[in-house]
């Protein structure tokens, strides 16, 4: 019989600060350093935790939220930076995997984006969100595929996903089928009401069963103060509260412990990893279950860039070439366009 592999992991619910610039940094770091204190080897974040969920821009109408948006820009994360630099230095300081949700800024447009940091420090996944959600494509762009892969850590194979991400299960599937055995769900957290974390519940107990993975997920909270900063409106203030749901999901869909769902804290559980093996005895939904050859996934992990440069004409002579010197060169080269040319003329005619 192998021996039983126990992984201890940790979500974490806590406050950002929305106001000052390191804020947010400085409570990830601690965090951080609690987790491993309790022995956690990951340690997961909420969604786009720094410096802060954009909550601005569920309550505002568009034309409110440019300020708020602008002071986003210039609080986000450049990758690699000092955000990211500090993160590293904390995980490998505490030998802990990290999972971070950050606001990530590159040049003119920012994303909604997930690190993972393996426990030496080094980032082994950023990925951007590939579909930023109603009020959100307000403030973000939009992903590709090449951060939908799983990547292998001092835990395991992990694996992440944003928020509705969740509820494209092509994206999903692009995941398992890298056999991933601990899925990161983020989520922002004090947002829509119960239902909403009523929804995530539902969400990330499924992908836990249909995976056959262990699911850890952080959500975020806000404090009454900080919700009433950020709209005067108490009938705004109400899309501010609920939907937290800071859990650890086994691969048979059940709690390992406890929910988190009001206040700050740190949820620990020990994951048993053999119930990947015992869950997937009985249903592999990209091994044994599956029928490739009736249904299966085909996808674009290239990195999306506005511009490919290619070069559509080689110089022969500036290369070396057949021919005998340049001026043999030249009158070849004439050559080949008149011929060209006259091609072109006559099927004008």
């Amino acid at each position: 019989m192998a021996e039983k592999k126990l992984v201890r992991v940790a979500a974490v619910q806590i406050a950002p600060d929305l106001e000052t610039p390191t804020g947010t940094l400085d409570r990830v770091l601690a965090a951080i350093n609690e987790a491993a204190e309790k022995g956690a080897k990951l340690v997961v974040f909420p969604e786009t935790f720094v410096p802060w969920y954009p909550y601005f821009s569920f309550v505002f109408p568009p034309m409110l939220t440019g300020a708020e948006h602008v002071r986003l820009y210039e609080n986000a994360v450049a990758v690699p930076g000092p955000v990211t630099e500090a993160v590293a230095a904390m995980a490998r300081r505490c030998g802990v995997v990290v999972a971070l949700g950050i606001n990530e800024r590159d040049h003119g447009s920012l994303y909604n984006a997930q690190l993972i940091f393996d426990a030496d420090g080094t980032l082994l996944l950023k990925r951007r969100k590939i579909t930023p959600t109603f009020h959100e494509r307000m403030i973000w762009g939009q992903g590709d595929g090449a951060g939908l892969k799983v990547v292998d850590t001092a835990v395991g194979r992990v694996g992440a996903l944003a928020c509705w991400e969740h509820y494209n299960p092509l994206a999903r599937y692009a995941l398992m089928a890298q056999h991933e055995e601990i899925h990161v769900a983020q989520f922002p957290g004090s947002l829509v009401g119960q239902v909403f974390a009523d929804q995530i519940e539902v969400t990330i107990r499924h992908h836990a069963l249909e995976s056959g993975c262990f699911v850890v997920n952080a959500t975020g909270w806000l404090s009454e103060e900080q919700i009433a900063k950020i709209s005067p409106d108490e009938k705004m203030r109400r899309g501010l509260r609920g939907g937290c749901m800071t859990a650890i999901i086994s691969p048979e869909g059940a709690h390992v412990v406890p929910p988190l769902t009001s206040g700050e804290g740190i949820l620990v559980a020990d994951l048993d990893m053999s119930l990947i093996v015992k869950r997937k005895r009985m249903m592999d939904s990209v091994g044994h279950y599956a029928r490739p050859e009736l249904l299966s996934l085909k996808l674009d992990n290239r990195p999306a860039a506005p511009v490919e440069t290619t070069t559509s004409f080689e110089n022969p002579c500036a290369t070396g070439s057949e021919f005998d010197g340049a001026d043999n060169c030249s009158r070849d080269l004439d050559g080949a366009v008149d011929q060209r040319v006259a091609v072109l003329r006559g099927a004008s005619r």
